[in-house]
Formats: structure tokens, C-alpha cells, sequence
């Protein structure tokens, strides 16, 4: 019937020139929209004139309407039907408002999960198994999540030692009509271990190059995990395009020694990037990025990047070596000089660092998200020369303000060598580096300068940042970001720190309602940095359309924080306080982004320019990527 009325209404929109203006599907409340939508061939088009136009054709639409009732079914909704759908003709006829209205019907519950034959598993192992598993007791049936669960549980027996495991998936009838009983049936077979390895496809790199950076070695214990970690570490490298590790196993043996072989594709060893954008803070940007992925041979990484904008211009200089005594410890050495024209100071950086980085092993096979974590230790060397903004050198207070920041009185300048220990902590679990949408992130830094490593500077400084995400509501994203740090010197001696290294806050990254280093202690109306910081920021992400290219998304924030003079002195009391929309736009070259920031809670005597704030009120614009 449905079909019948289908052929009367778009018997008039026949040859591919109506564009489907919008696409509405009503209902649709126990799977995600978008994911439904992603299985239909007819698709909205972009809303932008120069997004992608989508033409409404009669008999994929037909096919649709079968596929939302198979995909309702795989997913546990055995009596979902499209009961209407409204094919609406604009004026001009070249558009088209398309609206389908779903009943869902009641699913098929799953009962309970059975785990048969997994014993031999550790049962720390076994638990969490359970735990993390994404089916469970009294969730729709979904097949494609059953799917996932089975191979969750085989790559689990695979990564404690048995490379032939098998896990059966099947169901049986619950204790009603609408329930299911899932049983996981795992045969282990033999267990085994690694046996040698051999090497392929490398015409340049030595075989033991390659070797070098496997996380396991003959003898070891079988573990999927491992073979995956090696994967994700050769490419890593960028040395090579493709890469790809895998048991040799003939059909029907399970011996107990397994050879695995290597199969890489060197790309090229030379690769250039450029980059470029605009800011409202540093305005246009330029970058460059140059690297030779084998150096000398060892897959070494030799890169040169420069970058400029009105904020930052220089050079800089890497080498890492991705192998030092084991394939989770790199080294890397870095030399630069950089600029830095702040609104506080101006900075000139030349020397380097020395970084010795550990990454540790995800505890499971890639199939289970889990956290991954890294420790670095970081020595530098850097000679800094730095100039104080903003304050009036000819007054007599300002005098001994500069003394007692370690800055010359008469030009507020100053230099000297910083000499630091730093070790660095991070680990991460969320799904997108540029732009989660679910996990967290935590960063721990502590600094040591000056002591035994000399340098003209000594202080100690720790900062510890978390990032959190959460999907709402299947579109909605949550992200949350709280950061704190204090520098503490030796008996409140304001000299052992220098004064670039003081808090300050605002910015297009920070308090939003204020513009960039104006929340921080201020000397008369002009903040002067500070040795405690706190600052926070929680925002709603809202997708407003998409496509496969671009996408478009509404924000509403709210940011808090501050940095206070003393060390360890964090006064939540006197936070300040910013609020606001803002618009993010993904583009294939970069995303562009609008925030406009309120304040809530004003700076009294803040200083912009010499002359009282005049505005309570901040637009931050972005295009590209900051380098």
C-alpha cells in the first residue's frame, strides 16, 4: 500500500533534479537516527550552498523503506514497520521534505550471557570480560552487538595464549516469548607461543629494524594484543605505508610453536607539510613541517618545522630515535629558536631538550577499548631573554616591582639559563585526539629547576589537567577540561622564577570572556602573572547538520578559574566566571571556530591597552589549526 501511494506522489520528481531538501525520520527513539540514516541511499543534502546536492530517486527511496525495517530487526526490533512517509514537493519543485514515521514495536531482550569453557582464562580476565562487555542482561538483541561481544570473547582467548580458540555464539529461549538466553561455547586448542620471525617487503629498513620495535620475542607467550601493539608501533614510524603482522598457521595443524611474518611497504622517507590559518588572537599563521622517516637508516626520524604568527615565529629541530634498549623506550632530541610576542612579555628561546619517552601496553587485545599511557623524562637547556610589557618604567612603585620580578628597572628586561628535570605523565582512553566524543584524558607535569643541574633559575612547578567526554543522547557531546599548577621557590624568592613562567589566563583556550593574560594578580591594572592557577571549562556540543566532509555544530560554555600571586594558594572563592555560545564548522582543511564569551564576574581597575576595560564581552575566531 505504501509503495502504491509512493508511486502517485513522486511519479513527478523522476529523473535525479529534485534535491532532497531534509530528511525526517519520526519515531526513532531506540537506535540513533544518524545511524540509521548512514544505511539509507537517500540522503539529505548539505545545507550550504557549496555542500554536496543529494537527488531524490524513487526506487532507492522504495529500498529504504525495506532497509529501515531490516535494520530495526537486526537490532532486536523483530515487529518494527514504517507505518507512513510524506514526500513533500516545495513551490518551485525542485526540493523535496521527506518524513518517515517509524513503529518501533517491543524488542527481544536478552536474558542473560553464558560463558562456557573460558575457565582456563585468569579469572581477573574472565571478570572483566563480563564486565565490559556490550551485551548484557535485559538489552535489545542486537545482532551486530552479539557479533561484537563473540569476537571480544575469541580475541580475549587468543591474547591469553591460544591462537586457535574458537567461540560459538548461540541463543535459546528465554523464560518468555520476548527473551533470549545468549551462550558463549569457547574451544581453546593448543596453547602456544612465538616462534621466528620473518620479514617482508622491506627494501631499505634491515629486518632488524623491524624486529627491533615488536613487542614480543620467540619463546613468549601468544598474545593478539601484542601483535596489534606491533602493528600500530611500525606505522608509528611513518617509515612505512602499509604494515601488516600475522600468524603462520597451516589449516587443521595448531602447533606450539607459531612463526609470524612481518609484511611492510616502505612509503616515502622525505614528506613536507604546510600549514596556514587566522586567529583572533594570533592572527594569520604560517607553518612548516619537513621530515626524513629513515635518517641514516634505523627508522629515524630527522624533522624541521618553523612556523610564524603575530604571536610566536622560529625554528625548530627533532630527532628521535624510536628504539633505545627495548621498543617501548624512544629518544628524542630537540633544538630551537623561537619568539614569543605576548601581551605580558616578549620571549627569545635558543638551546634544547633531551626526552627519554615510555609508552606501557594496553592490558587487552585493541578489540576492548583501554587506556594507553606514557612517562617521559625530559632535561632542558634553554638560554631565555625576556622583556616585561606594560608597565610605566618611569614610576617609582613600578621600580620595585621590576627588582623584585628579576627584571632591569630601567628597561625591564632580563636573561638568564633555564636548567630543569621534568617528568611527564599522560594517559588517554578517549576515541578522537582532535575531537572526542567519548573517555578521558589525564596529564600530570612536574619540574625541577636549578640545584644540581645549576642554571640561573630554581623552582619546582607541578600542573595536573584532566579531559573528560560524554555522548548524550546519541548526538550531544559533553566535554569538560579542569586544569591546576603552582610554581614554589625557595623561601618566596619571587627571582628563581622567571617571570615568563608566571600564570596568566583569557584567551580563545581559556576564560573565554576575557582576552588573552588579562586574569592573573594585578599591578596597577595590569596583570603580572601569578604562581597558582585554576581554570575550568565544561562545554555542550550539539551537531546541527552533517556530511561525509563537513559539519556543523552549536556550543554553549561556561568557564571558570583564576591565578593567584602566592604558591599552593588556591582561593576557589575568588574565581572568575565567563559564559557563552560558540559554533565549530569541521571542513576537510581544518575546523573553523566562533566563540563569543561573557563575563559573569568583572576584574575591578583591569587595564586593556592603558585605559579601564570597556567591555564585558570577548569574539574569539579561528580557521585551521594553531602550530
Amino acid at each position: 500500500m505504501l509503495l502504491c501511494l509512493l508511486a502517485g506522489v513522486s511519479g513527478c520528481i523522476e529523473g535525479g533534479t529534485v534535491r532532497v531538501h531534509s530528511l525526517k525520520l519520526v519515531g526513532v527513539k531506540a537506535v540513533k537516527a544518524n545511524q540509521l540514516k548512514s544505511v539509507l541511499a537517500t540522503i539529505q543534502s548539505d545545507k550550504l550552498p557549496w555542500g554536496t546536492k543529494r537527488y531524490f530517486n524513487r526506487e532507492q527511496f522504495e529500498v529504504d523503506l525495506k532497509r529501515i525495517v531490516a535494520f530495526y530487526k537486526d537490532r532486536g526490533y523483530p515487529d518494527a514497520k514504517v507505518t507512513s512517509f510524506d514526500v513533500k514537493l516545495n513551490d518551485p519543485q525542485d526540493a523535496v521534505d521527506i518524513t518517515i514515521t517509524v513503529e518501533e514495536g517491543a524488542p527481544i531482550l536478552v536474558e542473560m550471557v553464558e560463558y562456557i569453557g573460558f575457565e582456563p582464562l585468569p579469572p581477573v580476565r574472565l571478570s572483566s570480560l563480563r564486565t565490559s562487555a556490550p551485551l548484557r542482561g535485559d538489552m535489545p538483541l542486537d545482532r551486530a552487538v552479539a557479533q561484537a561481544l563473540r569476537e571480544a570473547a575469541l580475541d580475549e582467548i587468543k591474547d591469553n595464549g591460544f591462537p586457535y580458540g574458537t567461540v560459538r555464539l548461540t541463543e535459546r529461549a528465554g523464560s518468555d516469548a520476548r527473551r533470549r538466553v545468549l551462550t558463549l561455547t569457547a574451544t581453546l586448542g593448543t596453547q602456544a607461543r612465538y616462534g621466528p620471525v620473518e620479514v617482508d617487503g622491506n627494501t631499505s629498513v634491515s629486518d632488524n629494524v623491524v624486529v627491533r620495535q615488536l613487542t614480543f620475542r620467540p619463546n613468549w607467550r601468544y598474545r593478539v594484543s601484542q601483535l596489534q601493539e606491533s602493528q600500530r608501533k611500525l606505522y608509528s614510524l611513518e617509515t612505512f605505508q602499509f604494515v601488516n603482522i600475522e600468524p603462520v598457521i597451516k589449516e587443521g595443524e595448531q602447533p606450539v610453536i607459531v612463526p609470524v611474518k612481518v609484511t611492510v611497504t616502505e612509503g616515502k622517507h622525505r614528506k613536507v607539510n604546510f600549514g596556514f590559518g587566522y586567529g583572533s588572537e594570533e592572527r594569520g599563521r604560517a607553518s612548516i613541517d619537513w621530515r626524513h622517516v629513515n635518517f641514516f637508516g634505523g627508522a629515524r626520524t630527522l624533522q624541521l618545522e618553523g612556523g610564524y604568527s603575530a604571536l610566536s615565529k622560529g625554528g625548530r629541530v627533532n630527532l628521535r630515535q624510536p628504539y633505545v634498549f627495548s621498543p617501548r623506550i624512544s629518544l628524542f632530541l630537540t633544538g630551537q629558536s623561537w619568539h614569543r610576542n605576548e601581551p605580558a612579555y616578549t620571549l627569545n628561546t635558543n638551546g634544547g631538550q633531551v626526552t627519554v619517552e615510555r609508552s606501557f601496553p594496553r592490558p587487552g587485545p585493541f578489540s576492548r577499548r583501554t587506556a594507553a599511557s606514557s612517562l617521559s623524562f625530559v632535561y632542558t637547556d634553554e638560554f631565555q631573554s625576556y622583556q616585561i610589557k606594560e608597565v610605566a618604567l618611569n614610576n617609582p612603585a613600578a621600580i620595585k616591582l621590576l627588582i623584585s620580578l628579576g627584571l632591569d628597572p630601567l628597561n625591564g628586561k632580563a636573561r638568564g639559563l633555564l636548567s630543569s628535570a621534568t617528568l611527564n605523565y599522560h594517559r588517554s582512553t578517549a576515541d578522537n585526539t582532535l575531537n572526542a566524543k567519548k573517555g578521558y584524558t589525564l596529564d600530570a607535569h612536574v619540574e625541577k629547576a636549578g640545584g644540581v643541574l645549576q642554571g640561573d633559575y630554581r623552582f619546582a612547578e607541578t600542573i595536573l589537567e584532566g579531559r573528560f567526554y560524554q555522548t548524550l543522547a546519541d548526538r550531544a557531546v559533553v566535554a569538560v577540561k579542569v586544569r591546576g599548577g603552582s610554581i614554589g621557590v625557595p623561601r618566596g624568592d619571587n627571582l628563581a622564577v622567571p617571570f615568563y613562567r608566571r600564570y596568566w589566563l583569557g584567551g580563545a583556550s581559556s576564560l573565554r570572556g576575557w582576552g588573552r593574560f588579562d586574569v592573573a594578580p594585578l599591578f596597577n591594572g595590569v596583570p603580572i602573572g601569578g604562581h597558582t592557577m585554576v581554570e575550568s571549562s565544561a562545554e555542550l556540543r550539539v551537531p546541527m547538520w552533517g556530511s561525509r566532509w563537513t559539519s556543523l555544530s552549536a556550543v554553549v560554555f561556561a568557564d571558570a578559574g583564576n591565578a593567584w600571586n602566592n604558591a599552593w594558594d588556591f582561593n576557589l572563592n575568588d574565581l572568575r566566571y565567563d559564559v557563552g555560545p560558540g559554533l565549530r564548522y569541521m571542513t576537510p582543511f581544518g575546523p573553523i571556530r566562533l566563540d563569543f564569551g561573557y563575563q559573569l564576574k568583572r576584574i575591578p581597575g583591569l587595564l586593556i591597552d592603558g585605559k579601564p576595560e570597556a567591555r564585558r564581552f570577548r569574539f574569539h575566531f579561528s580557521i585551521g589549526q594553531a602550530f
